[in-house]
């Protein structure tokens, strides 16, 4: 009866220690800031990256950057990247003068910019006016 009740008893532990253990991550992700930052209404034309800082690490080499104006999304120069830390994703661009930008980190059906874990975030976009 010992030996069953120190059976029984590493079992339980075992059990609740995979159920009490690391949780499973199932938060999105977050933007925390943006360069340029979001509303803004005198951007410099000049600025040639757009800055997406996260407030997790992501997925490197997953992303959604898109528009549902395209005439509001700026010309691309270059592919967008995550810095080491995958925490800011870079965009190069090229801006022009007096123009409203809208961009879009993820929508309803693209939903590439993922954390870590592969929980995507909730769409968000970024709207901003050059000077």
């Amino acid at each position: 009866m010992n030996l069953l009740f120190r059976v029984c008893l590493l079992f339980l532990l075992a059990f609740y220690t995979g159920l009490l253990g690391d949780s499973e991550d199932l938060i999105p992700p977050k933007v925390i800031s943006t360069i340029p930052e979001n509303g803004s209404q005198t951007v410099d034309p000049n600025l040639n990256e757009i800055v997406i800082v996260f407030n997790e690490p992501m997925l490197d080499q997953s992303w959604s950057w898109a528009y549902k104006d395209p005439k509001l999304f700026p010309k691309l120069n270059g592919q967008p990247k995550y810095d080491s830390n995958r925490t800011k994703n870079l965009l190069p661009v090229k801006l022009e003068p007096n123009k409203q930008y809208e961009i879009w980190l993820n929508t309803e059906q693209f939903q590439n910019f993922r954390d870590k874990a592969g929980n995507p975030l909730v769409p968000y976009v970024l709207k901003f006016k050059t000077k």
